[in-house]
């Protein structure tokens, strides 16, 4: 009787701390793309290169602040399959059909543009991530136009993208192996597992573990990110009958503890650090470079059509319900919405082009196709009218 209150009650505090670091999230965005082109661009990019620790201040970021947000991403793709919205598959029917649309176009269309050379080809992966802090900042803004059924929709189908991501950036960007190194991060991980076996409930010994992990594989070769996503695999959900959304389980406790420094300090560092191009010297030409004009095209068009058309083929099909009290209109506005590929987008960009020269395009076209997603799905949601309600037989 009182599970049902407190999930509710955990489902609108996600929702509302990933909009509201949406919002930061844009103003970290348009900051950096200010500070880049200001005269402060100078110290900024020197801060950015700065060695730190055996690092730079940038490869702390990307390598180690997005690892907590990694892990954060992990613990709640855990949480969904096996206790949320992912749990059954009537529940995750849609949002998994529209996240495999939005995946496949997107990546498709950035590769026609792309076909004739294999170096940018490498980067066929950046527009087939959504950014729900983004997204859902941007949905948040039409209050109670959009009903809460899409709000969720958007949420699952974004921790599917993450999902996806994930193991994208582990298959297809993983560099040169050190075996020793994967060998001890192969240790590590046996160990988490045998605590979570042992049936462990302290947080400090994971931790403890998932900092070693995360140093070896570093070294590894492996994206060090993927370490987070490890480490959240192993974390302990506890349930029973009586009380399936258990707060007081370790994995709530992480992703509690986790979420207001990865909506309101990582994802926002982030986006500072990465998000500001400078458009010195550079003329109309960058729209139009294969990079660019993949990653827009691919966010823009690729993105719609591929979850707005998985999602009415489900529905067609009777693989899956419309959101309740949604209307096709707000759907396909929702699909528009998915475009927005801000921080994963920038981050695989990262990983597939070392040239700085062809990052700035990949931003370009982040910047260029999550804009105009955010727009375009903003104009139709604020017009579109929620779905009347059913009259009775």
């Amino acid at each position: 009787m009182t599970s049902s209150p407190r999930r509710t009650s955990v489902l609108r505090e996600f929702l509302e701390s990933e909009a509201a670091g949406g919002i930061l999230l844009m103003g970290a965005a348009v900051l950096a793309l200010f500070v880049a082109n200001s005269p402060l661009a100078g110290s900024y990019f020197q801060l950015l290169h700065a060695p730190l620790g055996g690092l730079d201040v940038l490869h702390w970021i990307n390598d180690g602040l997005m690892a907590l947000f990694f892990l954060f991403v992990g613990l709640e793709i855990k949480r969904e399959f096996l206790d949320g919205q992912l749990a059954t598959w009537a529940n995750r029917a849609l949002p998994c059909i529209a996240a495999a649309g939005g995946v496949i176009v997107p990546g498709l269309i950035f590769a026609a543009v792309n076909a004739h050379n294999a170096e940018t080809l490498r980067g066929w992966a950046i527009p087939t991530a959504t950014d729900i802090a983004f997204a859902l900042g941007v949905l948040s803004l039409l209050g109670s136009r959009a009903p809460t059924s899409l709000k969720v929709f958007l949420a699952t189908l974004a921790i599917v993208d993450d999902l996806v991501a994930v193991l994208v950036i582990a298959v297809f960007y993983t560099a040169d192996l050190n075996v020793a190194a994967l060998g001890g991060a192969g240790l590590a991980t046996a160990l988490l597992i045998g605590l979570n076996r042992l049936r462990i409930a302290r947080l400090a010994p994971y931790l403890v573990l998932g900092a070693a992990l995360w140093w070896l594989v570093l070294l590894s070769g492996v994206h060090a990110t993927v370490a987070g996503v490890v480490l959240a695999m192993t974390i302990p959900l506890r349930r029973s009958k009586a009380a399936p959304d258990d707060m007081t389980s370790p994995l709530h406790k992480l992703e509690h503890g986790l979420s207001p420094w990865v909506a309101f300090l990582i994802v926002p560092v982030f986006g500072f650090a990465n998000a500001g191009v400078s458009f010195a010297g550079m003329n109309a030409s960058v729209f139009v470079e294969p990079i660019t004009l993949g990653v827009a095209l691919g966010l823009f068009i690729g993105k719609q059509v591929g979850v707005f058309g998985a999602s009415a083929l489900a529905i067609k099909l009777r693989l899956a319900n419309l959101p309740v009290a949604a209307s096709w209109a707000q759907l396909y506005g929702v699909a528009l919405l998915c475009g927005i590929g801000f921080t994963m987008s920038l981050f695989i960009g990262l990983l597939a082009y070392p040239n700085p020269a062809l990052q700035n395009e990949v931003k370009v076209g982040v910047l260029a196709g999550s804009l105009i997603s955010a727009l375009c799905g903003a104009a139709l949601l604020s017009v579109a009218r929620r779905e009347p309600p059913r009259s009775r037989a």
